[in-house]
């Protein structure tokens, strides 16, 4: 590996994991060898139109390892990819693993300006794109980039007949030459509240989340389908469209559009049994099988997670849809599921109302002197565990986030049951300070998505001239409703009985969100256009 200051397990952390058998040793490359031995023409992934089994996934990937390695990759080189959830991500992704190089991820949504920024930070020297997708030229943004950033030394954009074609190379025949301990991905942060962080996991903390998502939730190879409409290269799809094929042999089916009724019939046809994706997805896929009359039956799972997920959605699925377990998650790129809902249909109000259990790490709930809070009581979520990452790319972002004892700051409030269950209160830095008092984005998030009219809210703080700060709500209404004034949401409010202080004291409607690739509303860019205070 090039002399590149990556972040590395802890000797002691990584030896007890790997006495416990949280980790496992198990590469891609060594996951897809062992498919090949067992089942080789069984489909691993379903995309485009098509099926690719795994001894097609064989010959692709090692297509692109010998075109990766005449374009000089070695060890620890870091190969960018800005692609649509098509199949050859798979590819790539086993490629890279059996040279040892580090995968980057980008999702599609982004332009230039984090392009530039992801691009420079991570060394990146081959950038792979479509040509044009979607109405938008990447390929000529790509050449754009290049121009700038000396190291990035190839750019190709895939299934385009005028770019050079990584899989018309003769297949490598060498034997791959990953490592465990050696970082696999890198994955920059969504940028909700900052500049991007570029997160490093080997594939030893990735196959740890893997195992335990299966293990929970008794997914079988052979008998379970992944739905897959998320982004492969955000984080969710990452893991359960692209490695769970090779890890555990379960088949996914890539979605490259979202659609709830093209999900529907993809559901039907592919008899998927499991998905995990943000609200919208839930939301609107069981609006679209509820109007169809179709009653999703081999879908058992929908893991909601990504943006905070009101209760009466998990409580609608539970009664309209009785093989379906819907429940929420919790996690991020940093730690990719740090709780897993509830294991089966046994307590609607644990899936409702908090974020699941917790599985597979260590937690703290802390204050803000980092003294550990009582049962129940809301602080900053600590985690630590073999899921974890190792660490950020630059090694000034780690400064500030672990404690002295390994865990990570998630930046997230919450508070822990008695049952061990997480639920999820916000953000430390998404609270609104009215007075002096702290009053939970969140909260009022949930209360407003229960009035008729509104369909999604977002709340901000903005400027007051005397309390300091106060509420500003952004709201996506239902269609052809009417939107609703302050008085109106105040008076709703009441009902509900939130405290006045926390009523909204602005309304703006908009037409949808900025999100990040996981559906994650980006509120600095809300408090950008609609910051502005309040006259009184």
């Amino acid at each position: 590996m090039k002399n590149r200051p990556w972040p590395k397990p802890d000797p002691e952390q990584a030896a007890e994991y790997y006495a416990s058998g949280d980790w496992r040793r198990k590469t891609l490359s060594q996951g897809l060898r062992e498919q090949l031995s067992s089942n080789p023409y069984d489909i691993a992934i379903v995309g485009d139109n098509d099926r690719y089994s795994y001894a097609q996934f064989d010959t692709m990937a090692r297509s692109m390892a010998e075109w990766l390695r005449s374009k000089g990759m070695q060890r620890g080189d870091v190969v960018a990819f800005q692609l649509p959830n098509w199949h050859e991500v798979a590819a790539l992704a086993l490629a890279s693993s059996m040279l040892g190089l580090v995968c980057l991820p980008i999702v599609p949504i982004y332009r230039e300006a984090e392009l530039r920024f992801i691009l420079r930070a991570s060394g990146a020297r081959i950038f792979l794109t479509p040509s044009v997708f979607r109405g938008f030229d990447y390929a000529e943004m790509a050449r754009r980039l290049q121009a700038e950033i000396p190291s990035l030394e190839t750019v190709v954009s895939l299934r385009d007949p005028d770019s050079e074609n990584p899989f018309a190379a003769q297949p490598w025949s060498g034997d791959p030459e990953d490592n465990p301990d050696d970082p696999f991905m890198l994955m920059y942060t969504s940028g909700t509240t900052g500049h991007p962080k570029g997160v490093v996991h080997t594939v030893n903390s990735l196959d740890c989340e893997l195992c335990r998502v299966c293990e929970w939730w008794h997914m079988q190879a052979g008998k379970d389908v992944v739905l897959m409409p998320s982004p492969v290269t955000h984080v969710t799809g990452w893991l359960y469209g692209i490695m769970l094929p090779f890890t555990h042999g379960v088949r996914s089916v890539l979605m490259e559009r979202w659609e709830a009724d093209d999900a529907i019939k993809l559901i039907d046809r592919e008899k998927a049994t499991f998905t995990v994706a943000a609200t919208p997805f839930l939301t609107e896929l069981l609006s679209r099988a509820k109007a169809s009359g179709n009653n999703l039956r081999s879908l058992r799972v929908f893991a909601c997670g990504g943006a905070p997920v009101p209760p009466d959605i998990i409580r609608n699925a539970w009664s309209e849809y009785p093989n379906l377990l819907a429940c929420r998650v919790y996690g991020s790129t940093e730690a990719p599921t740090v709780t897993l809902g509830v294991a089966s249909r046994d307590n609607c109000d644990m899936a409702a109302l908090t974020d699941g259990r917790i599985v597979g790490h260590d937690v703290r709930i802390v204050d803000d002197a980092e003294r550990d809070c009582p049962i129940g009581t809301e602080g900053e979520i600590l985690v630590r565990g073999p899921e974890l990452m190792v660490g950020y790319l630059d090694p000034a972002d780690n400064d500030t986030a672990f404690d002295k004892k390994g865990y990570f700051r998630t930046g997230d409030l919450g508070r822990i049951d008695n049952e061990g269950c997480i639920t999820i209160s916000g953000r430390k830095k998404d609270l609104i300070i009215r007075g002096g008092e702290n009053l939970s984005a969140k909260e009022i998030e949930d209360a407003l998505q229960r009035h008729p009219a509104i369909f999604e809210a977002a709340v901000i703080g903005i400027p007051h001239p005397r309390l300091g700060e106060t509420g500003c709500a952004i709201v996506r209404l239902v269609e052809h409703a009417k939107a609703p004034d302050v008085a109106e949401v105040s008076a709703f409010l009441d009902g509900e009985g939130l405290a006045r202080q926390k009523h909204p004291e602005k309304i703006v409607v908009v037409d949808d969100f900025p999100r990040t690739a996981s559906g994650k509303i980006q509120k600095f860019h809300l408090r950008k256009s609609f910051g502005k205070g309040v006259d009184k």
